[in-house]
């Protein structure tokens, strides 16, 4: 049975599209691991592991594509390697555990096979929820797992992860009026000072009171891209 930490954002469910799903058209798929002439995958100097928003095609989304460009042209000589968290980004909400075991399971594995690679772990929207889920460090009182997690990530994990970056993440105001009894989005102790969370001004998801929705699809042209770049590159 899924759990109700996800259920929040399907509430109401006309609002909430209107206001989560950004522009869908013209969204650039992410780039594979590299993989070498022998086919075998190798390891990148910096892996980003991307969340894309509410009903975005397949892929990293607009705005994880615009921080992807951002952030690879501000490492140069750096191989710079992406993985589109794979969940279904709809109003199935609670669907969005599928994305938080998706991407645990995404940087354990490189952590595990490519030691010495910096993940840069991120999303957008109900992405950005479920990045920050993904840094948890524990299950909150009172809240069943879903089948597919098994639990927070190891801490050792955390050593692997050189940055966490959130645009538009959905602020407790939000979470309470869609369910007052969803757990916060708690990003977990080892990753905190290691996260850039982004919010434009009046992006009605991220600020109480606020009004333009066209906001909240800005991120992939307001500058906040580059700035949330400049933040990881600087961490990896």
């Amino acid at each position: 049975m899924k759990s109700n930490m996800f259920r929040w954002l399907a509430a109401p469910a006309v609002a909430a599209a209107a206001v989560l799903a950004p522009q869908a058209a013209g969204l650039a798929s992410a780039a594979p691991d590299t993989v070498t002439a022998a086919g075998v995958t190798s390891c990148p100097d910096v892996e980003v592991v991307f969340a894309r928003g509410t009903f975005e095609a397949p892929g990293v989304g607009a705005t994880g594509q615009a921080f992807v460009d951002a952030l690879t042209a501000q490492l140069p000589g750096k191989n710079v390697a992406v993985y589109a968290v794979n969940y279904p980004a709809s109003l199935d909400f609670q669907a969005a555990a599928d994305g938080i075991a998706d991407a645990s399971s995404k940087v354990e594995s490189i952590a595990a096979t490519c030691p010495s690679t910096r993940i840069v772990l991120g999303g957008y929207s109900q992405g950005a929820a479920v990045a920050a889920y993904t840094t948890a460090d524990a299950v909150p009182a009172g809240f069943a797992l879903p089948a597919n997690i098994t639990g927070p990530m190891s801490p050792a994990i955390a050593n692997h992860v050189a940055a966490v970056v959130l645009f538009g993440t959905p602020d407790s105001w939000f979470l309470n009026l869609a369910d007052s009894s969803a757990p916060p989005i708690t990003i977990g102790q080892a990753y905190a000072a290691k996260t850039d969370q982004l919010g434009a001004v009046g992006d009605p998801i991220c600020f109480p009171g606020g009004l333009d929705r066209s906001a909240h699809s800005s991120y992939k042209n307001n500058g906040m891209a580059d700035q949330a770049a400049t933040f990881a590159a600087n961490a990896v």
